[in-house]
C-alpha cells in the first residue's frame, strides 16, 4: 500500500485514500519524546491560527452590545426594551449554536470545522451592515441579523474542544487558558474598532452613506458630539477585513486529529456535517425565541427561564433524533457525558465564569448609557422619573470595552496558577469575590438609579465591574483546567465545548435580567440575583471538589 511520508511541518506517516495532508494518524501528545520532536511544534501552529479565528467569532457574537448604543444615539426608532432583546437574541442564539459546535471535532475534523465555521462569519458580517443602512426596516429584520451573529458564539465550543485535543494534560490550563483568554479579546477588540470605524468611511463609496448622531456618543479617547457623521454599518461590515484570509489561513494551516476525529469521510462530508448541525440548532432557536419574545416580534407565551431550558432539550433531541450513519453513532457515543454527574456540576461552575464574563459584556454598554446617561429625578407626584438626559453622562463605549479587557486578559494567567496549584481552588476563590462584587454593584446601581447626578458613582460602578471580570476572567481558566484533570481525552473535548454552550446562555439571562429590572426600576435586584447564585456555587465547588470527603480533590 502506498504511504505518504511525513511532512516538514511534522505530519504523521499516513495510509493513502481519503486521507490528506492535512489529517495527522499518529497523535501522542503524554509522549515526551515525540511532543518534544514533533507534536509541540504542530499543537503551537494550530494554537495560533486558532486564537484570531476564535478572536473574530467572538467580536462578531458580541457586536450587538455596542451596535445597540449606536442605534440609540441615532435615533433608530426602537425602545430600550426593544434594543435590549438583540443583544439577547444574539447571546441565546450563540449558545445554541455552541451545543451541536460542542461535538463538531470528532465527527468533522478540527481544520475541517474551524475553517468553515470562520467563514460562515461572513455571512452575519454582511448582513448586519446591510440593515444597519436602513432605520426605516421592522425590527425583525435586527433580530434576524442577531440570531445570525449566534455563528460566532458557536465556535467558542470547536474551537476549545479542538485544542484540548492538542496539547498533554500538563499544559491543558496554559493552552485552553491562551486559547480562550486571547479569543476572549475579540469581545474587547470589537468594543474599541467598532466605535473607531464608525467615524470613518472605510470603504468609500461601497460602504454607504453616513448618519447623523441625535446624541452624544464616544469611543475609548473621549466623546463623539452630536450631529457628527456616522457609519454604523461599518459595525459589520469592516470583519470581512480579517475574516477572508483568516479563513485561507485555517484551511491551509491547520490539522485533523485522526487520533480524535477518526471517522471524519472526507472534506467534503465533513463539511455537510457542521452544516447540517448547525443548521438544526437554529431551528428549536429562532421557535423557542419566537415563543418568548414579546409582541409584535414574537407571541410572548413563555418565560425566559422556560424558554432557555425548552431551546436546549429541543436542540439535543433534534441533533439526536436527525443525525444519520456514522454521525449518528459518534453522537451517542458523545452524549455519554451526560451520565457523568462531574459534567454538570463543572457546567454550573462555569456559568460562574465564563457565563457572567460574556453576560456583562453583552449588557454592560447599554446599562450605561441607561443608567448613567438619564439624570433621575422625582415628578411634582413624587414619582422618580428616567427620561431627562444627564449633560455629564459619561459615554459607554469609552468605558465599556475595559471590563471585558482585563476578563480576557489575565484569563491565561487563571489557566496558569491552576496548573500549579489546582483548578477548584482557585475557582472557590473568585467566587467569593465575585459573591461580594456583584452585591457591591447592586449597591451602587440603587444609587445611581436613585440620584439626578448619577455619574457621581460611575467611577466606583465600573472599578467594582472590573473586580467582576477579573475574577471571571481567572475563573474561566480555573474551570478549564478542572475538565482537562477530571475527564479522559476522549471525553475532555465534548464537556469542555458542552460546559461552554450552557454557560455562554449568560450572553442570554444578563441582558434580560438586567433590562427587565432597569425597566422595573430595581437595577440593583439583578445584581443581588446574581450574588446569591455566585454563594451556591461556592458551596457546590467546595462539595465536589474541596471538602475532606470529595470523590475528586482539586487539589
Amino acid at each position: 500500500m502506498n504511504m505518504k511520508t511525513a511532512s516538514a511541518a511534522g505530519t504523521a506517516v499516513l495510509p493513502s485514500g481519503n486521507d490528506s495532508g492535512a489529517d495527522i494518524a499518529d497523535w501522542r501528545p503524554e509522549d515526551e519524546k515525540f511532543w518534544e520532536s514533533t507534536g509541540k511544534r504542530i499543537a503551537y501552529r494550530n494554537l495560533w491560527i486558532s486564537v484570531p479565528s476564535l478572536l473574530c467569532g467572538f467580536a462578531i457574537w458580541g457586536m450587538w452590545g455596542i451596535i445597540t448604543v449606536q442605534m440609540l444615539n441615532l435615533g433608530f426608532p426602537f425602545s430600550q426594551a426593544e434594543l435590549f432583546t438583540l443583544t439577547a437574541i444574539s447571546g441565546l442564539a450563540g449558545a445554541t449554536m455552541r451545543i451541536p459546535a460542542s461535538f463538531l471535532i470528532r465527527l468533522a475534523g478540527g481544520r475541517n470545522t474551524i475553517f468553515l465555521t470562520t467563514s460562515m462569519l461572513l455571512a452575519p458580517a454582511i448582513g448586519t451592515g446591510i440593515v444597519l443602512q436602513h432605520p426605516e426596516w421592522p425590527l425583525w429584520t435586527f433580530q434576524l441579523m442577531a440570531l445570525w451573529s449566534g455563528v460566532g458564539g458557536g465556535n467558542f465550543a470547536s474551537s476549545m474542544s479542538n485544542i484540548s485535543g492538542f496539547f498533554p494534560k500538563r499544559l491543558q490550563g496554559t493552552a485552553l487558558g491562551l486559547n480562550a483568554g486571547l479569543g476572549n479579546f475579540g469581545v474587547t477588540t470589537m468594543q474599541i474598532v467598532i466605535p473607531l470605524v464608525m467615524t470613518m468611511s472605510v470603504f468609500g463609496s461601497l460602504g454607504g452613506e453616513p448618519m447623523v448622531l441625535v446624541k452624544s456618543s464616544g469611543w475609548i479617547f473621549g466623546k463623539i458630539a452630536a450631529g457628527t457623521p456616522t457609519w454604523i454599518q461599518n459595525a459589520g461590515f469592516t470583519w470581512l477585513l480579517s475574516l477572508v484570509p483568516l479563513s485561507l489561513l485555517c484551511f491551509f494551516g491547520m490539522n485533523n486529529l485522526k487520533t480524535v476525529s477518526p471517522e471524519i469521510g472526507g472534506t467534503i462530508p465533513a463539511f455537510l456535517k457542521i452544516i447540517w448541525l448547525y443548521t438544526l440548532s437554529f431551528v428549536p432557536a429562532g421557535v423557542g425565541l419566537y415563543l418568548y419574545l414579546p409582541k409584535p416580534s414574537g407571541l410572548g407565551l413563555l418565560n425566559m427561564w422556560v424558554a432557555m431550558p425548552l431551546i436546549i432539550v429541543s436542540t439535543l433531541m433534534v441533533m439526536k433524533l436527525t443525525a444519520f450513519g456514522a454521525m449518528k453513532d459518534n453522537i451517542a457515543k458523545q452524549f455519554a457525558i451526560f451520565s457523568n454527574k462531574h459534567t454538570w456540576s463543572l457546567t454550573v461552575l462555569y456559568i460562574v465564569t465564563f457565563g457572567s464574563f460574556i453576560g456583562f459584556s453583552m449588557a454592560l454598554p447599554l446599562a450605561i448609557t441607561i443608567i448613567f446617561g438619564i439624570s433621575h429625578v422625582p415628578d411634582a407626584a413624587g414619582i422618580m422619573q428616567h427620561t431627562l438626559k444627564n449633560p455629564n453622562a459619561p459615554s459607554a463605549l469609552t468605558y465599556a470595552w475595559i471590563g471585558p479587557f482585563v476578563g480576557a486578559a489575565v484569563r491565561p494567567i487563571g489557566g496558569w496558577i491552576s496548573d500549579k496549584v489546582g483548578g477548584s481552588i482557585v475557582t472557590q476563590i473568585i467566587s467569593a469575590v465575585m459573591v461580594a462584587a456583584s452585591a457591591a454593584v447592586g449597591y451602587v446601581m440603587l444609587l445611581a438609579y436613585q440620584s439626578a447626578t448619577p455619574e457621581q458613582y460611575f467611577f466606583l460602578f465600573m472599578g467594582l465591574f472590573v473586580l467582576l471580570f477579573t475574577a471571571s476572567g481567572i475563573g474561566n481558566g480555573s474551570t478549564f483546567r478542572t475538565i482537562g484533570v477530571i475527564f479522559d481525552r476522549q471525553q475532555a473535548g465534548p464537556v469542555l465545548g458542552w460546559t461552554s454552550a450552557i454557560a455562554a446562555y449568560g450572553a442570554f439571562i444578563a441582558p434580560v435580567v438586567i433590562g427587565a429590572q432597569i425597566k422595573a426600576g430595581t437595577p440593583q435586584n439583578a445584581m443581588y440575583g446574581f450574588a446569591i447564585f455566585y454563594a451556591l456555587c461556592l458551596v457546590l465547588n467546595w462539595w465536589f471538589y474541596l471538602r475532606a470527603g470529595a470523590e475528586i480533590k482539586n487539589p
